[in-house]
């Protein structure tokens, strides 16, 4: 993986994490999501269901 990806896929995690994290208690519990375990969700390694 070049820079340039590692660099975007940087940028569309911690999007990922700021868009989680203003989800309320509720929604992330509909999504199967703790808010302890948004980094490891965004990163694939939190089994879901």
């Amino acid at each position: 993986m070049n820079i340039f990806a590692k660099l975007k896929k940087n940028a569309a995690d911690r999007r990922a994490v700021r868009e989680l994290g203003a989800l309320d208690d509720r929604a992330l519990q509909d999504l199967g999501i703790s808010r302890s375990n948004i980094q490891a969700a965004v990163k694939g390694m939190v089994v879901f269901g």
